[in-house]
């Protein structure tokens, strides 16, 4: 199981057992959702929080991995350069050779 997934089950949860709690608790109507308000912007302000910190770590991820496939294909592409610049330099001077033969 991801953990994003473990975060929703565990979030989901634990207002599931807030939301019993307040509903099961002698108050007042008017005070009961009241207290439904405030556990539910709570737990939507904890939310919101761990959605920011995933999205900062996962862009965190892409931003190394793009880096890196960069880095490597700046790489690849100085090695393919450098084996066709031996390569034409080999051709050319076969070609004098050949031409003085």
């Amino acid at each position: 199981m991801s953990s994003g997934k473990i975060l929703l089950s565990v979030l989901a949860g634990a207002a599931a057992g807030a939301l019993a709690g307040i509903l099961f608790a002698p108050a007042k109507g008017s005070k009961t959702r009241k207290k439904i308000l405030k556990k539910g912007r709570d737990y939507a302000d904890t939310f919101k929080e761990k959605i920011d910190d995933l999205l900062d770590t996962v862009t965190g991820k892409f931003e190394k991995v793009k880096e890196d496939v960069s880095d490597y294909a700046e790489k690849v592409k100085n090695e393919v350069t450098d084996d066709a610049e031996k390569k034409t330099g080999k051709s050319k001077e076969a070609d004098k050779n050949a031409k003085t033969a």
